[in-house]
């Protein structure tokens, strides 16, 4: 697959807000036919999310989400620098559920959320699970966790349990790798 020219021309871009874990920019855009028009996105770095699998189903981790205002499920996951995201992966799952994991495997990149970012997600399988004590940060000191075998972690899915688009897709991309 060949990158595509954009059909969107950038004709200036400016920062608008900044902190530590996202920039916002506004850029004057052209379209196709030479109209005007004005984007504004969020700008992240790349995150991983790791798939804890063992005797069919999934270590889980859950706490509360702040932009949303209620507790969620999902699979572990958090921010990683393009050299390290292996690495990265790894310390994401002990530090939030306290799981080694003997094997990674990378399934693929994903688009977080295309229309609003250029966040990209990396999911990762763990297998070959031992456990210990998780290494929480402290903004995540409502963190719970549990395994879930796979139709229960559907039904979680389909009840609204776990809503994160990302541990959604995730699953997807999962169960198409195994087929």
């Amino acid at each position: 697959m060949t990158e595509a020219q954009p059909v969107i021309r950038q004709v200036s871009s400016r920062v608008v807000y900044r902190n530590a874990w996202m920039t916002v920019r506004e850029d004057a855009i052209e379209h196709p036919d030479g109209s005007p028009g004005l984007y504004g996105y969020v700008v992240r770095p790349d995150f991983v999310l790791i798939v804890p699998e063992e005797n069919d189903g999934f270590h889980l981790v859950e706490e509360y989400r702040y932009p949303i205002g209620r507790r969620s499920w999902s699979f572990p996951q958090g921010g990683a620098e393009a050299d390290t995201r292996e690495d990265e992966a790894r310390r994401e799952l002990v530090e939030e559920t306290g799981l080694r994991a003997d094997r990674l495997r990378y399934l693929g990149r994903m688009d977080s959320a295309h229309g609003m970012t250029d966040q990209g997600l990396h999911v990762y399988v763990a297998t070959g699970l031992t456990r210990g004590e998780p290494r929480r940060e402290h903004t995540e000191q409502d963190m719970r966790q549990r395994w879930v075998h796979r139709t229960e972690f559907e039904r979680m899915i389909l009840d609204g349990a776990v809503s994160d688009s990302s541990s959604v897709a995730a699953y997807m991309l999962w169960r198409l790798r195994r087929s």
